[in-house]
């Protein structure tokens, strides 16, 4: 049930592909310059697996499915924005690139809010249906 990929231009995935993108180049900053590993490596992981879970959620198997696999990739935005916080007070990222990431994480936390309330309306109008 590919509910969010009927429109190649999905601003979606492009904009979750496009933060991921970023959040790889800062790991590897982090990484390369600044020889830091923990942290580096927990934003890796929690700013690409907001798209990747986007991107798992054009095989969902039902509504439900799809709704519960974007739920998670707000998660990992949540987390994301977490990470960010805790890098910029701790003189890792300046403010210039904090402020950069941090609006384009918000923006997909809220994609993804106003999706996910789409569609939990959606189900909910099919399931009242189906009483």
């Amino acid at each position: 049930m590919p509910y969010l990929y009927e429109n190649p231009n999905n601003i979606i995935w492009n904009k979750s592909k496009e933060f991921a993108v970023r959040i790889v180049k800062l790991s590897q900053f982090l990484q390369n310059d600044k020889h830091e590993f923990v942290l580096s490596h927990q934003i890796l992981k929690s700013g690409t697996s907001i798209g990747a879970n986007i991107r798992e959620s054009k095989n969902a198997q039902s509504i439900s499915d799809f709704i519960h696999k974007l739920e998670i990739a707000l998660k990992e935005s949540d987390e994301t924005e977490y990470w960010l916080d805790l890098l910029f007070e701790t003189d890792y990222i300046p403010t210039e690139q904090y402020q950069l990431l941090l609006s384009q994480n918000k923006e997909l936390t809220a994609l993804l809010v106003s999706i996910i309330k789409k569609l939990k309306n959606k189900r909910d109008i099919i399931d009242n249906k189906n009483k």
